[in-house]
């Protein structure tokens, strides 16, 4: 399977990626495999797949969630090495180009107090959700890539 058809299956397709790299191979080993299993958890147990209801939690510390993941994933890579090149293409697309322009927007944005504006907080929360689906998407990858059993829509949610 080439990575175009790979990315094609998971509707990520809106991401930029040279046509270089997307005519390549698609063929991870055991290093992806172990790598997209430590992400795939921590990404299923935090605010970036789960459901954040109107009246629970808080947005500085969800906001402050999703930017954890670039240390995870930095982790994750350090820790499994250069043999884990197809995770590291696609972990590092995914960080800079879904996730990064979410936690910078939002980062200027709490600074500014926008958190302390109900109406702010409700974009926020509009936008989390918008970034959660596209990381739900990113999680069902992550377990594709680990060969486990995709738990992402396991829990029913309330939306």
């Amino acid at each position: 399977m080439k990575w175009k058809e790979w990315l094609d299956q998971w509707s990520m397709t809106g991401l930029s990626i040279s046509a270089g790299f997307l005519k390549m191979e698609w063929a991870p080993n055991d290093r992806d495999r172990d790598a997209a299993w430590e992400l795939y958890v921590e990404l299923l147990t935090r605010i970036s797949t789960q459901y954040l209801q109107p009246e629970h939690g808080d947005e500085k510390t969800a906001l402050d969630s999703i930017h954890s993941l670039f240390g995870l994933t930095r982790e994750t890579l350090k820790h499994h090495g250069r043999h884990c090149s197809e995770f590291a293409k696609i972990a590092i697309v995914v960080l800079n180009q879904v996730v990064r322009p979410f936690t910078s927007k939002w980062h200027k944005e709490s600074l500014a107090g926008a958190f302390d504006k109900p109406a702010r907080c409700r974009k926020f929360r509009d936008e989390l959700s918008q970034l959660q689906e596209q990381l739900r998407k990113y999680t069902k990858m992550l377990a594709d890539m680990a060969s486990v059993e995709d738990l992402t829509e396991l829990e029913k949610t309330g939306h």
